[in-house]
Protein backbone atom coordinates (compact mmCIF):
# COMPACT_ATOMS: atom_id res chain seq x y z
CA UNK A 1 0.00 0.00 0.00
CA UNK A 2 2.74 2.59 0.56
CA UNK A 3 4.10 1.44 -2.69
CA UNK A 4 0.88 2.64 -3.60
CA UNK A 5 0.62 6.11 -2.15
CA UNK A 6 4.36 6.29 -3.47
CA UNK A 7 3.91 5.47 -7.18
CA UNK A 8 0.18 7.74 -7.87
CA UNK A 9 1.73 10.82 -5.59
CA UNK A 10 4.87 10.87 -7.76
CA UNK A 11 2.52 10.53 -10.71
CA UNK A 12 0.46 13.43 -10.27
CA UNK A 13 3.12 15.31 -9.03
CA UNK A 14 5.18 14.97 -12.29
CA UNK A 15 1.50 15.53 -14.28
CA UNK A 16 1.29 18.92 -12.56
CA UNK A 17 4.68 20.18 -13.33
CA UNK A 18 3.63 20.12 -16.87
CA UNK A 19 1.20 23.12 -16.36
CA UNK A 20 4.46 24.97 -16.65
CA UNK A 21 4.78 24.09 -20.46
CA UNK A 22 4.18 27.61 -20.91
CA UNK A 23 7.26 29.14 -19.84
CA UNK A 24 8.54 28.56 -23.57
CA UNK A 25 6.31 31.59 -23.80
CA UNK A 26 8.65 33.45 -21.88
CA UNK A 27 11.45 33.16 -24.83
CA UNK A 28 8.75 34.79 -27.36
CA UNK A 29 8.81 38.26 -28.11
CA UNK A 30 5.68 40.14 -27.03
CA UNK A 31 4.45 41.02 -30.21
CA UNK A 32 4.82 37.68 -31.59
CA UNK A 33 3.12 36.06 -28.70
CA UNK A 34 -0.02 38.27 -29.13
CA UNK A 35 -0.39 37.20 -32.31
CA UNK A 36 -0.57 33.84 -31.89
CA UNK A 37 -2.52 33.99 -28.68
CA UNK A 38 -6.24 33.47 -30.63
CA UNK A 39 -4.71 30.42 -32.34
CA UNK A 40 -3.84 29.22 -28.84
CA UNK A 41 -7.32 29.92 -28.03
CA UNK A 42 -8.98 28.35 -31.11
CA UNK A 43 -6.65 25.50 -30.41
CA UNK A 44 -7.81 25.06 -26.79
CA UNK A 45 -11.55 25.21 -28.01
CA UNK A 46 -10.69 22.31 -30.77
CA UNK A 47 -8.60 20.46 -27.55
CA UNK A 48 -11.97 20.95 -24.94
CA UNK A 49 -14.75 19.86 -27.89
CA UNK A 50 -12.38 17.24 -28.68
CA UNK A 51 -11.48 15.93 -24.87
CA UNK A 52 -15.70 16.55 -24.25
CA UNK A 53 -16.94 14.29 -27.79
CA UNK A 54 -14.18 12.33 -27.87
CA UNK A 55 -12.83 11.29 -24.26
CA UNK A 56 -15.35 12.04 -21.52
CA UNK A 57 -19.04 11.36 -22.91
CA UNK A 58 -18.07 7.76 -24.80
CA UNK A 59 -16.09 7.35 -21.33
CA UNK A 60 -19.14 8.21 -19.34
CA UNK A 61 -21.73 5.86 -21.95
CA UNK A 62 -19.22 2.87 -21.74
CA UNK A 63 -19.76 3.04 -17.57
CA UNK A 64 -23.47 4.09 -17.18
CA UNK A 65 -26.00 1.93 -18.54
CA UNK A 66 -28.60 5.04 -18.83
CA UNK A 67 -27.91 7.52 -21.78
CA UNK A 68 -30.83 9.81 -20.26
CA UNK A 69 -28.53 9.82 -17.02
CA UNK A 70 -25.22 10.87 -19.12
CA UNK A 71 -26.96 13.63 -20.88
CA UNK A 72 -28.40 15.00 -17.91
CA UNK A 73 -25.19 14.95 -16.25
CA UNK A 74 -24.18 16.55 -19.03
CA UNK A 75 -27.10 19.05 -19.00
CA UNK A 76 -26.00 19.28 -15.24
CA UNK A 77 -22.10 20.30 -16.20
CA UNK A 78 -23.52 22.79 -18.67
CA UNK A 79 -25.93 24.60 -16.25
CA UNK A 80 -23.88 24.74 -13.65
CA UNK A 81 -20.68 27.00 -15.54
CA UNK A 82 -23.17 28.88 -16.76
CA UNK A 83 -24.27 30.17 -13.09
CA UNK A 84 -20.93 29.96 -11.74
CA UNK A 85 -20.12 32.52 -14.91
CA UNK A 86 -22.79 34.61 -14.15
CA UNK A 87 -21.29 34.88 -10.39
CA UNK A 88 -18.19 35.86 -11.65
CA UNK A 89 -19.99 38.84 -13.80
CA UNK A 90 -22.04 40.00 -11.20
CA UNK A 91 -18.87 39.93 -8.82
CA UNK A 92 -16.77 41.99 -11.37
CA UNK A 93 -19.20 44.73 -11.74
CA UNK A 94 -19.76 45.21 -8.23
CA UNK A 95 -16.67 45.05 -6.65
CA UNK A 96 -14.85 47.99 -8.01
CA UNK A 97 -11.08 48.05 -8.22
CA UNK A 98 -8.26 50.22 -9.94
CA UNK A 99 -6.57 46.82 -11.54
CA UNK A 100 -7.54 45.43 -14.98
CA UNK A 101 -9.89 42.47 -14.13
CA UNK A 102 -8.91 39.31 -15.96
CA UNK A 103 -11.81 37.90 -18.43
CA UNK A 104 -14.07 36.29 -17.56
CA UNK A 105 -14.03 32.79 -19.44
CA UNK A 106 -9.72 32.44 -18.26
CA UNK A 107 -10.90 32.08 -14.74
CA UNK A 108 -13.83 29.83 -15.84
CA UNK A 109 -10.97 27.99 -18.06
CA UNK A 110 -9.13 27.75 -14.96
CA UNK A 111 -12.13 26.41 -13.03
CA UNK A 112 -12.93 23.28 -15.30
CA UNK A 113 -9.52 22.37 -15.83
CA UNK A 114 -9.38 22.22 -12.10
CA UNK A 115 -12.54 19.88 -12.22
CA UNK A 116 -10.72 17.66 -15.12
CA UNK A 117 -7.11 17.70 -13.33
CA UNK A 118 -9.18 16.20 -10.27
CA UNK A 119 -10.88 13.60 -12.11
CA UNK A 120 -7.60 12.28 -13.73
CA UNK A 121 -6.56 12.17 -9.89
CA UNK A 122 -9.11 9.54 -9.03
CA UNK A 123 -8.55 7.46 -11.92
CA UNK A 124 -4.72 7.70 -11.24
CA UNK A 125 -4.85 6.57 -7.71
CA UNK A 126 -7.61 3.78 -8.95
CA UNK A 127 -5.69 2.90 -11.34
CA UNK A 128 -2.71 1.86 -8.88
CA UNK A 129 -4.66 0.29 -6.49
CA UNK A 130 -5.71 -1.90 -9.10
CA UNK A 131 -2.28 -2.78 -10.45
CA UNK A 132 0.70 -1.00 -10.43
CA UNK A 133 1.31 -1.77 -14.04
CA UNK A 134 -1.93 -0.06 -15.19
CA UNK A 135 -0.91 2.73 -12.71
CA UNK A 136 1.83 3.91 -15.05
CA UNK A 137 -0.23 3.14 -18.18
CA UNK A 138 -2.56 5.21 -17.27
CA UNK A 139 -0.40 7.97 -16.17
CA UNK A 140 1.54 8.03 -19.47
CA UNK A 141 -2.56 8.46 -21.47
CA UNK A 142 -2.98 11.27 -18.70
CA UNK A 143 0.70 12.93 -19.85
CA UNK A 144 0.19 12.35 -23.36
CA UNK A 145 -2.92 14.37 -23.29
CA UNK A 146 -2.10 16.44 -20.84
CA UNK A 147 1.01 18.21 -22.89
CA UNK A 148 -1.43 19.90 -25.80
CA UNK A 149 -4.21 20.44 -23.27
CA UNK A 150 -2.19 22.63 -21.21
CA UNK A 151 -0.32 24.70 -24.19
CA UNK A 152 -4.14 25.50 -24.74
CA UNK A 153 -4.99 26.45 -21.72
CA UNK A 154 -1.60 28.87 -20.72
CA UNK A 155 -2.92 30.65 -23.96
CA UNK A 156 -5.99 31.25 -23.06
CA UNK A 157 -5.24 32.54 -19.58
CA UNK A 158 -2.52 34.90 -21.66
CA UNK A 159 -5.32 35.91 -23.61
CA UNK A 160 -7.93 36.75 -20.64
CA UNK A 161 -5.56 39.43 -19.34
CA UNK A 162 -3.56 37.30 -16.75
CA UNK A 163 0.81 37.74 -17.19
CA UNK A 164 2.94 35.54 -17.83
CA UNK A 165 4.48 34.66 -14.20
CA UNK A 166 0.37 34.93 -12.51
CA UNK A 167 -0.84 32.59 -15.82
CA UNK A 168 2.09 29.77 -15.06
CA UNK A 169 1.35 29.96 -11.14
CA UNK A 170 -2.59 29.54 -11.65
CA UNK A 171 -2.10 26.57 -13.91
CA UNK A 172 0.18 24.88 -11.60
CA UNK A 173 -2.52 25.37 -8.96
CA UNK A 174 -5.03 24.11 -11.21
CA UNK A 175 -3.16 21.20 -12.19
CA UNK A 176 -2.77 20.21 -8.47
CA UNK A 177 -6.38 19.83 -7.75
CA UNK A 178 -4.98 16.35 -9.05
CA UNK A 179 -3.05 15.70 -6.21
CA UNK A 180 -5.96 16.05 -4.36
CA UNK A 181 -7.63 13.72 -6.64
CA UNK A 182 -5.53 11.20 -6.01
CA UNK A 183 -5.67 11.53 -2.04
CA UNK A 184 -9.06 11.31 -1.88
CA UNK A 185 -9.00 8.41 -4.42
CA UNK A 186 -6.54 6.31 -2.44
CA UNK A 187 -8.77 7.48 0.81
CA UNK A 188 -12.00 5.86 -0.52
CA UNK A 189 -10.85 3.20 -2.76
CA UNK A 190 -12.33 1.64 -5.16
CA UNK A 191 -15.53 3.73 -4.86
CA UNK A 192 -13.20 6.22 -6.63
CA UNK A 193 -13.78 4.74 -9.52
CA UNK A 194 -17.82 4.82 -9.34
CA UNK A 195 -17.58 8.80 -8.01
CA UNK A 196 -15.12 9.66 -11.28
CA UNK A 197 -17.86 8.15 -13.61
CA UNK A 198 -20.50 10.27 -12.46
CA UNK A 199 -17.95 13.55 -12.89
CA UNK A 200 -16.93 12.68 -16.24
CA UNK A 201 -20.24 13.57 -17.98
CA UNK A 202 -20.59 16.70 -15.63
CA UNK A 203 -16.96 17.80 -16.90
CA UNK A 204 -17.59 17.56 -20.12
CA UNK A 205 -20.65 19.79 -20.13
CA UNK A 206 -18.23 22.39 -18.72
CA UNK A 207 -15.60 21.90 -21.45
CA UNK A 208 -18.66 22.01 -23.76
CA UNK A 209 -19.87 25.10 -22.49
CA UNK A 210 -16.66 26.52 -22.02
CA UNK A 211 -15.75 26.21 -25.19
CA UNK A 212 -18.78 27.14 -26.80
CA UNK A 213 -20.04 29.89 -25.02
CA UNK A 214 -16.73 31.92 -23.82
CA UNK A 215 -14.22 30.44 -26.45
CA UNK A 216 -15.99 30.50 -29.86
CA UNK A 217 -16.73 34.28 -29.85
CA UNK A 218 -13.01 35.25 -28.48
CA UNK A 219 -13.03 33.98 -32.56
CA UNK A 220 -15.33 36.00 -33.78
CA UNK A 221 -13.34 38.76 -32.74
CA UNK A 222 -11.19 38.22 -35.65
CA UNK A 223 -12.20 40.22 -39.00
CA UNK A 224 -9.31 39.00 -41.34
CA UNK A 225 -9.98 36.13 -43.92
CA UNK A 226 -6.84 34.67 -43.65
CA UNK A 227 -6.65 35.00 -40.02
CA UNK A 228 -9.93 33.28 -39.42
CA UNK A 229 -8.81 30.57 -41.47
CA UNK A 230 -6.23 29.85 -39.43
CA UNK A 231 -7.82 30.30 -36.28
CA UNK A 232 -10.39 27.05 -38.03
CA UNK A 233 -7.23 25.23 -38.72
CA UNK A 234 -5.85 25.61 -35.34
CA UNK A 235 -9.53 24.80 -34.03
CA UNK A 236 -9.49 21.39 -36.31
CA UNK A 237 -6.66 20.88 -35.06
CA UNK A 238 -7.38 21.01 -31.54
CA UNK A 239 -10.24 18.34 -32.31
CA UNK A 240 -7.39 15.57 -34.70
CA UNK A 241 -4.77 15.74 -31.60
CA UNK A 242 -8.21 14.95 -29.45
CA UNK A 243 -8.85 12.59 -31.69
CA UNK A 244 -5.71 10.47 -32.28
CA UNK A 245 -5.09 10.42 -28.71
CA UNK A 246 -8.04 7.75 -28.14
CA UNK A 247 -5.33 5.26 -29.53
CA UNK A 248 -3.02 5.84 -26.58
Amino acid sequence: MNNVWLYSLLSVIIISLISFIGVVTLAIKAKFLQKILLLLVSFSAGALFGGAFLHLIPEALENISSTRIVSLLILSGILFFLILEKFIHWRHCHIPTSKRHPHPFAIMNLIGDGLHNFIDGLIIGASYLISIPLGFTTTIAVILHEIPQEIGDFGVLLHGGFKKSKALLLNFLSALTSVFGVIVSLIIGYKAIEFSVILLPIAAGGFIYIAGSDLIPEMHKECSGSKSFAQLLSLVFGILLMLVLLWF
